[in-house]
């Protein structure tokens, strides 16, 4: 396998991760790092620290990472873009809409790939689950919804809530139905004291006709990611904290008691936690990242899929300033 050069932009919480996979996949060499602000975490080893893009791209590197904060992410990536480097930027793909297509025509008019961190789509759970989905283990799907709640990150400073946690929600839902978003109903708050959004609630309807609802905060004390999928069959319920997939069967007996026979429901079924094979879902993104640069595969995050997701988050936040339901053009 040939070997790329790989520059990582951003040395802070995700950077560090970064930079560890990034010297664990196989095809890949770290061979430069950036960041105005040092190396926090000491992740650069016997590699010297960049000051800035420009000086990372100056290294030679085929592909880069880009984990500075999200009001940096159309800088850098257009730097990167113009040098010719294939790219991997941090969830969401730019701070605002004019900025993300920006980025998108970049990539594309350049011939390179541009891909958007969204981890969520390769964690072992949810990789089950939308293969069982795909299957027919489900029949048809009636509603997708997620919980992302937990304490707040001192790390975010420049997005709220919405931008930065529910992207995640937004985009491993419309993957999971692979359809689109077309209405979206949402309320936020600030309890915080922090100029963006702190906590989200949003039902929202897809393009299927699947319903959606996503409760997300950063004011819990606890910190869960549930994704629950309901069906014709029953509902599957994916914990993308420990990658635990469950399956809720609708039970099959039927009943002589007159009264409850009469309701046209479902009744509780078997319940089975399906064995998965659990591989680091930071990990499978960068081996994806690194086959689509290579042309072997193309299962990235694009960064057009990064911009459509940005698109619904914008009109959450939106639909919650205005206290109306918006439709989402085609």
């Amino acid at each position: 396998m040939a070997v790329l050069r790989v520059g990582l932009i951003g040395l802070g919480m995700m950077g560090r991760h970064h930079a560890r996979v990034i010297r664990e996949v196989d095809g890949l060499e770290l061979v430069a790092v950036a960041d105005a602000y040092g190396d926090p975490h000491g992740v650069a080893g016997d590699l010297p620290v960049c000051g800035g893009v420009e000086e990372l791209i100056s290294q030679g590197i085929d592909m880069a990472v880009c984990a500075v904060p999200t009001g940096l992410h159309e800088e850098v990536g257009l730097a990167l873009a113009a040098a010719g480097v294939h790219t991997m930027v941090e969830k969401p793909i730019a701070s605002t809409i004019d900025g993300g297509e920006r980025m998108v025509e970049a990539f594309e008019a350049g011939g390179l790939v541009g891909a958007v961190g969204h981890i969520e789509r390769f964690n072992p759970a949810l990789q089950s689950l939308r293969s069982r989905i795909e299957s027919g283990d489900l029949g048809d799907v009636y509603q997708i919804a997620t919980r992302r709640q937990g304490p707040f990150p001192a790390r975010i400073a420049d997005v709220g809530v919405v931008k930065d946690l529910g992207t995640h929600d937004i985009d491993l839902t419309s993957w999971l139905a692979q359809s689109r978003y077309t209405s979206v109903s949402a309320r936020t708050s600030t309890r915080s004291g922090r100029p963006h959004e702190d906590m989200v609630t949003a039902s929202c309807q897809l393009e299927s006709g699947v319903i959606t609802s996503h409760l997300v905060n950063w004011l819990s004390p606890m910190k869960e990611r549930l994704t629950v999928v309901t069906g014709e069959k029953g509902a599957f319920v994916a914990d993308t904290l420990t990658a635990d997939l469950t399956f809720y069967e609708n039970g099959t007996f039927t009943t002589e008691w007159e009264a409850v026979s009469n309701f046209r429901g479902v009744s509780e079924g078997n319940i089975t936690r399906l064995a998965l094979t659990k591989r680091e879902p930071l990990r499978v993104e960068h081996e994806a990242f690194r086959d689509a640069v290579l042309g072997t595969a193309d299962n990235v995050v694009s960064m057009r899929d990064g911009l459509n997701t940005l698109r619904v988050a914008e009109s959450i936040i939106e639909s919650a300033r205005t206290g109306t339901t918006l439709n989402l053009p085609a």
